[in-house]
C-alpha cells in the first residue's frame, strides 16, 4: 500500500468511525468553527484580501468543500475555488454541494497546476496526517510551486500529537519552517483541546473563551504563510 493510499484509506475509515464527534450540534464544536472562521478572517484582512474579490484559491484535501465554500463568505468568486482530495467519495460530496466550485481527485504530491497559478493554498489538518516524511515534503514543494508571488498558505493543524489515533502527528513550529523555509508568517495558537470542548456542554458559552486564554490549551496553530514577492 503506498503513503497516498493508505491516507485516503485512514480518511475513510476516521469518518466511518467519528459519527457525532464533530457534529455542530454540540456547543464545544461550534465554538471550535466560529473561533477558527474569526481567525480566518482576521488574517485575511491583514493580508487585503477582503473582499477575496477575483483571487484564486487551492484547497488541499479539501473533504467536503465546506472550508473552501467559506471563502464566499468573504467575497470569493465560485469559479475561482479548487479543492483536492485523495478519497473520491468526499470529492463527489462536495461537487454536489458547491456545484460552481471545482473539485478533482488527486494527489497533491503532483499537482495538475501551472506554476503560480494561485494567491491562496489552504492546509486544513493536512501536514498532521502525512506520517511519511519524504511526501510531506513533496506535498509542501508543490504548495510552494503553485504559489504565485506575494501569495499565502493559510495554515491549521495540530500542535500536539493526538492520544486517541497514532495516525495523526504534530507539527511544530520548527517542521513547519522545515517544510516552507521560503514562507514567511506568523503563527498563532488556536482551539481549545477539542476532547475538552466537547465536554462543556451547556457552559460552552462562558468557559470556552475562558479556556482559550489558557495557552497550554490552545490544540492548533494557524497562520497565514507568504510567498516573497508581489
Amino acid at each position: 500500500m503506498t503513503e497516498s493510499e493508505r491516507i485516503a484509506r485512514f480518511y475513510q475509515g476516521l469518518e466511518e468511525r467519528a459519527g457525532s464527534r464533530w457534529s455542530l450540534t454540540n456547543p464545544g464544536n461550534r465554538s471550535i468553527f466560529k473561533e477558527r472562521k474569526r481567525m480566518f478572517r482576521r488574517l485575511l484582512e491583514d493580508a487585503g484580501w477582503v473582499p477575496f474579490n477575483d483571487r484564486r484559491a487551492l484547497e488541499i484535501g479539501c473533504g467536503n468543500g465546506n472550508e473552501l465554500a467559506w471563502l464566499l463568505e468573504v467575497g470569493a468568486h465560485h469559479a475561482n475555488l479548487v479543492g483536492v482530495d485523495l478519497v473520491e467519495t468526499r470529492v463527489q460530496n462536495a461537487s454536489k454541494s458547491f456545484p460552481g466550485m471545482a473539485f478533482r481527485v488527486g494527489n497533491a504530491e503532483h499537482l495538475e497546476d501551472a506554476d503560480q497559478t494561485y494567491d491562496l493554498v489552504l492546509a486544513i489538518t493536512v501536514f498532521s496526517s502525512l506520517v511519511e516524511r519524504e511526501m510531506a515534503r513533496n506535498v509542501a514543494a508543490e504548495i510552494v510551486r503553485v504559489l504565485k508571488p506575494g501569495g499565502g498558505l493559510l495554515w491549521y493543524d495540530l500542535r500536539y500529537d493526538s492520544v486517541a489515533n497514532r495516525d495523526i502527528k504534530a507539527v511544530s513550529r520548527s517542521r513547519i519552517a522545515e517544510l516552507f523555509p521560503t514562507l514567511r508568517g506568523k503563527l498563532s495558537t488556536v482551539t481549545v483541546l477539542p476532547p475538552l470542548a466537547r465536554r462543556l456542554g451547556p457552559a460552552t458559552a462562558a468557559a470556552y473563551p475562558a479556556l482559550a486564554l489558557v495557552p497550554p490549551l490552545r490544540s492548533h496553530l494557524v497562520g497565514l504563510l507568504r510567498k516573497s514577492g508581489a
